[in-house]
């Protein structure tokens, strides 16, 4: 219901956003309607990556369809800096040919995005043992300091008459969103490329799994992101000779689910001998 909610406030506020900023010829405003519209987005990413969670592994796609969230997070990354990117060059020629502001008509606008973003943060304001959430709830919260921004900056054009303060104020959300969004684009370009997830050492991890009992030497670790909130995990545990290898397994699983949220490891024993003889064992093979 929240995402539903969300959604509906914020599409409604980018059509008002838009109308208004081109009535009112507030480049500002339409820079606050493309920061909102990557809003509809998120929340449908997010929304999406709630309901794909729900959905069952399949012969075909044994991990189920949760990777799903990270193309979607690229895409949403992606086309949000394309459209600030039009926005930053229009708001360049309104500073080189300043065009009367409607100040009124912005102010009302504004104030409905900070109403807007502030119930939407409000909905999600519980619940943020859940990174989805917890991001849903950041985004909107910082948007509605954004739409301050914007009404702010109308309020001193109509004090002082400075039309230039419209295209200023623009391009302070251009680099407001770029710089949100670049940290987006960087995660999801790592997450579909099997990088570490950011939250993950892969060095501390290493070390846990090499400071169990029995564990000489740890090799072939990997771990990567099954979706934007589950990891994954494989690893290979060297031990001098077979002992109790599945209360071993066991401990480390659980060990990483505590440790590092590390869902879903995969963990193989192998003795001395074995792993002298392991393809996998160099770092450099994959």
């Amino acid at each position: 219901m929240a995402f539903a909610v969300g959604t509906a406030l914020n599409l409604g506020l980018v059509v008002a956003q838009v109308v208004y900023g081109l009535a009112a010829h507030s480049v500002a405003l339409l820079a606050d309607a493309a920061h909102n519209f990557g809003d509809v987005l998120a929340l449908l990413l997010a929304w999406g990556a709630a309901w794909m969670g729900q959905r069952l592994p399949s012969a075909r796609r044994t991990y189920g369809w949760g990777r799903g969230t990270i193309l979607a997070a690229l895409v949403n990354a992606v086309v949000l800096l394309i459209g600030v990117g039009a926005i930053g060059v229009e708001a360049v020629h309104r500073l080189q040919a300043p065009a009367p502001v409607s100040g009124g008509m912005v102010i009302a606008v504004g104030l409905l995005g900070i109403a807007v973003n502030g119930v939407t943060a409000w909905l999600f304001s519980r619940g943020h043992d859940d990174l989805n959430i917890r991001a849903a709830f950041l985004h909107m919260a910082g948007d509605a300091a954004v739409s301050l921004g914007v009404v702010l900056a109308a309020g001193a054009i109509m004090a002082t008459g400075w039309v230039w303060l419209d295209p200023v104020a623009s391009l302070a959300i251009v680099v407001v969103i770029v710089i949100g969004t670049w940290g987006v684009l960087r995660d999801a370009v790592n997450l579909s490329l099997d990088g570490v997830p950011g939250q993950i050492s892969h060095a501390e991890v290493a070390r846990y799994l090499a400071g169990l009992d029995g564990v000489e030497e740890v090799h072939d670790l990997h771990i990567w992101a099954l979706s934007t909130t589950h990891i994954a995990l494989t690893a290979h545990l060297v031990r001098a000779e077979t002992a109790d290898d599945q209360g071993l397994i066991q401990a480390a699983v659980r060990g990483l689910h505590e440790r590092f949220a590390i869902d879903h490891a995969t963990v193989q024993v192998e003795t001395r001998a074995s792993a002298a003889a392991c393809r996998l064992r160099p770092a450099e093979v994959i």
